[in-house]
C-alpha cells in the first residue's frame, strides 16, 4: 500500500536555521528593526519569512504593505543564499535517510515556509531534488504553520490518506500544524531540546542510524 512521508526542510533537510536567524537579524537591522538569537527561536521559528516580516512591522504599529513584505523577503533571500552557498549544512544522515526512503518506495514530498527557490538550490546542491514528488512552500500557501493547510495539500497531491503519510519536523508550529492535517509527527531536536518536543510521536536528534521504517507509522 503507497505511502508518505512529509519532510519539513529547515532543521530537517538543512540544518541552516542559523543562517535564517542572521538573515532575517541583518534585514531587520536595516529596517531598524534589532533582534537577537534568543528572541529568534522563542518567536520566530516556524514562520515564514512573509510572517516574519508582517508580525514585527505589526508589533511595531508600521504599515504592512504587500509591496514592503515582498522587498523584506527579497533583500533576506539575498543574504541566506550567500550563506548557503558558502556554507551548506544538511542535517546528519539527511541524504541517507532520504535516499533509503525513496529506495523504500515511500512518496516524498517536502512542506516548508521557505521560499522555493530556497528550497530547490539545496536539493540541487545535496542531490536530493529528483527524490521529491511534491514540493509545497510559502509561495503555495495563503497561511503559514501551524496552519494544516502546507500537509494537506502534499498528502492530496500525493493521493495518500492521513494513516498513510508521517510528517518529520523540528519546530512547535509544524508539530502542531501535523496534529491539525490529522497526521504522526517525528521530531528532530536539531532546534529545540528534546524536552521541548515530548508531544511528537518520535523524537530524534538528527537521521544517523535511522531507517524509515522506524517512523512513527499508524498500525
Amino acid at each position: 500500500m503507497a505511502s508518505g512521508i512529509l519532510f519539513d526542510f529547515n532543521g530537517v533537510i538543512i540544518d541552516d536555521e542559523p543562517q535564517h536567524c542572521e538573515a532575517l537579524i541583518a534585514t531587520l537591522a536595516e529596517y531598524g528593526h534589532p533582534l537577537d538569537r534568543e528572541t529568534y527561536y522563542r518567536d520566530y521559528l516556524g514562520f515564514d519569512d512573509r510572517e516574519c516580516f508582517r508580525f514585527t512591522f505589526a508589533r511595531g504599529s508600521e504599515a504592512v504593505e504587500e509591496t514592503r513584505l515582498v522587498e523584506a523577503i527579497e533583500r533576506k533571500n539575498h543574504y541566506y543564499e550567500r550563506a548557503v552557498r558558502a556554507d551548506m549544512r544538511l542535517v546528519p544522515g539527511a541524504v541517507d535517510f532520504v535516499e533509503a526512503a525513496a529506495m523504500d518506495g515511500h512518496q516524498l514530498a517536502i512542506v516548508s515556509g521557505a521560499l522555493k527557490r530556497e528550497i530547490a538550490l539545496v536539493l540541487e546542491l545535496a542531490g536530493l531534488a529528483p527524490h521529491f514528488a511534491e514540493i509545497v512552500a510559502a509561495e503555495d500557501v495563503s497561511a503559514c504553520k501551524p496552519d494544516p493547510q502546507g500537509f494537506n495539500r502534499a498528502r492530496q497531491a500525493l493521493g495518500l490518506a492521513p494513516g498513510r503519510c508521517v510528517v518529520v519536523e523540528d519546530s512547535l508550529p509544524g508539530l502542531a500544524a501535523a496534529r491539525a492535517a490529522g497526521l504522526r509527527c517525528a521530531m528532530l531536536s536539531t532546534s529545540h531540546d528534546e524536552g521541548a518536543l515530548a508531544a511528537g510521536d518520535a523524537v530524534w536528534p538528527d537521521f544517523v542510524g535511522r531507517a524509515p521504517d522506524q517512523l512513527p507509522w499508524m498500525s
